[in-house]
């Protein structure tokens, strides 16, 4: 078995959708970043480099690299699936938990994880919880959304 945890955060900006965990969610700013910027996907896919042993995010997805300019985070998922399967190992759970003051979240959950399970992993192993700063730091003050994921992998061969 090996644990492998995530973080990601992204400021709200004017001018771009919301995207998280694939769910377009309807709100007056989205996240700024060089990808979609879906905060819950990349620490999905930070913590599932992390339980591999092969770096971060940063590493496979560089924002300095055209080719990941606006991409769809969950086809980067996708890739990083695809990493766990030819190192032989299986997505057991992963747990995230997705940090905003604005929108709720909470009506979305359902919808996250069956857009991530585009990506291979089974909606099934895949839990997300909604939580707010209660209005303290930078995602209190609506200038940010954060995400906080741990992936538990396990050897299949």
């Amino acid at each position: 078995m090996r644990v492998g945890i995530g973080y990601d955060s992204h400021r709200l900006v004017a001018g771009r959708k919301l995207i998280v965990g694939g769910v377009v969610i309807p709100f007056e700013r989205g996240l700024a970043g060089h990808s979609d910027g879906d905060v819950l996907c990349h620490s999905i896919i930070d913590s599932v480099i992390g339980a591999l042993g092969l770096g971060d995010i940063g590493k496979f997805f560089p924002d300095t690299d055209p080719r990941w300019k606006d991409a769809v985070s969950v086809e980067m998922l996708k890739y990083i699936a695809e990493l766990v399967r030819v190192n032989c190992y299986e997505v057991q759970w992963i747990d995230s938990v997705v940090v905003a003051e604005r929108p709720k979240l909470a009506p979305y959950i359902a919808s996250m994880k069956e857009a991530l399970s585009m990506s291979t992993i089974p909606a099934a192993v895949i839990n997300i919880k909604a939580k707010t700063e209660e209005g303290m730091g930078f995602v209190g003050r609506g200038e940010g959304i954060a995400a906080h994921s741990v992936c538990l992998l396990a050897r299949i061969r």
